[in-house]
């Protein structure tokens, strides 16, 4: 029975600031939560970007000079907090062209010097040691993913799907493909690597400069095979008369993914050498990594994603070797964060492949020289190597699921310590040298804080609170960790915030807010937002629970949803409506839920297969149908529909839809190219044909999620359904409330 020891903790406040109740009488509104008007209940931290050595790093701060308010970047000491301007881009700015600012660059050389810039399609340089600006390009096309080379020298970009390089000192352009097209991408990614490899923060950019500034490594894609999506547009400020079309090559779960091949190209003669995989496989590759001495690694991964190689490439030939291999029998997730050692020893990886994610120390010819961390606990990222004290810093947590910490381990494996304290959440910056660390950290009953320490943990300097001088005045409601039993051996993480006055002889309302997806926790002793205190304020019992998935349980418990996503989920949550209808002051007939994403899927399950015990729910841009979603996310948990038809089957919502008893809202963007609106419609159809009664609203233009107007409009419905369905019908008034 597997059963989560280590994180038992009751129904109690962790260690909560008392505040005198006569000071918390002021209420938050509707307007000052949604919609930033008026005071706010929390301060920023200071902003620091990045270390700029072992002493120094960078803070974004809004300064005084020359009797004009601005905002720069400082270099600040860690030790005094003596500041100066890195670099002071005064007088620079006032050189530049009208529209250009130095802040407003898109990227930097390493040195500091180059300045980057982007305008109406085309690229622009600024040389700071020489005060001197040029445009870059005067093309047709849109560069895309500008991006300098590592000795300052070039800018590599893609455009029409081809990959470029320009030259600064001379401005002449390299173009080093020629084959790009609708369905040939060179160094821009197909758009499921976009979405569920590279990462959004990719911006499609597939192509990585070499250490030495001579080559790049970049990812070819043939999509001639990739069924497209097509995406109705008929918004009316757009003056769209007769509607518009856009068409995505978008691989759903069984559809052919893109072909891809990994290339490198030398700058100096735009010769290419292919690495030897199959390009008419099915497969990926992915992640080329480019090492300290100017080798280059990539990743090799089976369309079942239950086989990942690590390979080497010859830079001459194409040819490949095996680093390291590792198989699952569920999945394996990409080792994201490698690194290699500088010495050229070998390098530390993250793998979860024993049931908890660890790190491991391996040599170049894939032996392991040591594992550094072990136990039913979780390494969440590797966050610096000191390589000359042998010295590896990652984040994770090891006590209590819900905390996030810094801890500091031995290359030999040993000397294991804790670096952060305060039960919390801690995000942590190391200097370059590893002399000190900045920790911002916040809890459950601490809206944050920013301090310098040293890499023994030791504080040297507070850099700001979160806290407001006038949070105490407001009556906020009593936020709590705690773990409920599921039934059958988990004691699942939840946390809730009661209503500020709240009486355990009264009846309240209980509404869960959800995500829901494999390993993607929302329980955490973290501040919670102000939204959740103006609804506990209104008397909600607001809610968040994690599955057995969520990634309390490390991958044994994720590896739980393998080819049967929804179906624990609901159990679990369903689990915590029985444990809340054992509590006298939780009202049974008035339980709502909401999520996005895989949270409008949750909902909309948790309304369908887990009726009666969900009253309520809005679904928001929700898949109701995995065949409906995309390729390379859907086949990793459920593998291909044709392997598994019980599983899909069982986890549509469509499948549940004639148990719906409780009152739902579905909302969704039209123009959503991520969780097409083709879910909601399907499943508003079979409502329909199950004569079932719902709201549906569409959001025209919204993408996935929306903004501005429309924004406003989907968060005000969402509140006055909420009054309607959990408060007894009150009237919503936004000027009011």
């Amino acid at each position: 029975m597997r059963k989560m020891i280590y994180w038992m903790i009751p129904v109690v406040l962790l260690n909560m600031v008392m505040i005198p109740a006569a000071a918390q009488n002021k209420k938050l509104t509707y307007k000052q939560v949604y919609e930033r008007q008026g005071s706010r209940l929390t301060e920023p931290l200071p902003s620091v970007r990045e270390w700029l050595d072992g002493r120094t790093y960078l803070e974004r701060r809004t300064v005084e000079k020359e009797g004009k308010s601005h905002t720069a970047t400082l270099a600040v000491d860690a030790v005094t907090g003596a500041s100066r301007y890195h670099p002071d881009t005064t007088a620079q700015n006032a050189t530049l062209p009208e529209g250009f600012d130095l802040a407003g660059s898109s990227s930097t050389t390493e040195d500091g010097n180059g300045y980057l810039f982007e305008k109406d399609g085309d690229l622009y340089y600024y040389n700071a040691d020489k005060d001197a600006f040029k445009r870059l390009t005067a093309t047709k096309g849109e560069e895309r993913n500008p991006t300098f080379s590592p000795d300052g020298r070039y800018v590599a970009y893609t455009m029409r799907h081809n990959l470029y390089v320009t030259e600064i000192e001379t401005g002449v352009d390299y173009q080093l493909t020629d084959d790009g097209s609708t369905h040939i991408k060179n160094g821009y990614a197909s758009w499921v690597y976009f979405e569920e490899i590279l990462g959004r923060r990719s911006q499609y950019r597939a192509f990585w400069w070499s250490p030495d500034s001579k080559k790049i490594s970049f990812l070819r894609f043939d999509d001639h095979e990739v069924p497209f999506f097509t995406l109705y547009r008929a918004d009316y400020k757009k003056d769209m008369i007769h509607g518009d079309l856009e068409t995505t090559q978008y691989p759903k779960p069984g559809d052919p993914n893109p072909k891809v091949q990994l290339g490198v190209v030398d700058i100096a003669d735009s010769h290419i050498v292919w690495v030897d995989t199959d390009p008419e496989a099915d497969h990926y590759v992915c992640f080329p990594m480019w090492t300290p001495d100017g080798a280059m690694v990539f990743q090799w991964m089976n369309r079942d994603q239950d086989h990942c190689i690590l390979y080497k490439a010859d830079l001459e030939t194409g040819a490949k070797t095996v680093i390291y291999e590792e198989t699952q029998q569920s999945w394996i997730d990409w080792w994201t964060d490698l690194y290699f050692m500088k010495d050229n020893s070998g390098f530390i990886l993250r793998s979860d492949k024993d049931g908890w994610s660890h790190l491991y120390h391996y040599s170049w010819d894939g032996s392991l020289k040591k594992r550094l961390t072990k136990g039913s606990w979780r390494v969440r990222a590797i966050s610096h190597v000191d390589e000359a004290h042998g010295i590896v810093y990652f984040t994770g947590f090891k006590k209590y699921s819900v905390d996030n910490h810094l801890f500091r381990v031995g290359l030999n494996g040993k000397g294991l310590k804790t670096l952060t304290t305060e039960r919390g959440t801690h995000r942590c910056i190391i200097s370059t040298d590893a002399s000190y660390f900045i920790d911002s950290w916040n809890s459950i009953d601490n809206p944050g804080m920013m301090y310098i320490k040293d890499t023994q943990g030791k504080e040297i300097r507070r850099l700001g609170s979160a806290e407001s001088d006038i949070l105490k005045d407001y009556a906020l409601g009593k936020a709590e960790l705690f773990t409920f039993p599921s039934g059958d051996g988990y004691d699942l993480p939840a946390s809730w915030i009661l209503p500020p006055d709240f009486d355990e002889s009264k009846k309240y309302p209980v509404f869960f807010q959800i995500y829901g997806g494999p390993d993607a926790a929302n329980v955490r002793n973290s501040w919670q937002r102000t939204s959740r205190y103006w609804l506990a304020q209104q008397g909600i019992i607001v809610i968040s629970v994690d599955h057995r998935g969520s990634g309390h349980f490390g991958k044994e418990g994720v590896s739980l949803m393998h080819r049967c996503l929804g179906k624990w989920e609901v159990k679990d949550y369903v689990a915590a409506v029985k444990y809340l209808r054992t509590k006298t002051f939780v009202d049974p007939q008035r339980i709502g839920m909401t999520g996005s994403s895989y949270g409008g899927y949750m909902t909309a399950m948790c309304l369908t297969a887990g009726a009666p015990y969900f009253t309520c729910g809005i679904a928001a841009m929700s898949v109701t149908d995995w065949r409906l979603y995309d390729s390379i996310y859907t086949e990793r948990f459920m593998d291909r529909p044709l392997d598994n038809p019980e599983g899909y089957k069982a986890g549509s919502v469509m499948e549940h839809a004639d148990k719906l008893e409780g009152a739902l809202l579905i909302t969704h963007g039209d123009m959503d190219d991520n969780v097409h609106m083709q879910n909601s419609i399907q499943l508003i159809s079979k409502l329909q044909d199950e004569g079932k009664s719902f709201e549906f609203m569409v959001y025209p233009g919204g993408r996935h999620g929306w903004r501005g107007p429309k924004r406003t409009h989907s968060t005000r419905a969402g509140i006055r359904f909420w009054f309607e369905h959990l408060l007894n019908g009150r009237t919503f008034d936004p000027d009011v409330d």
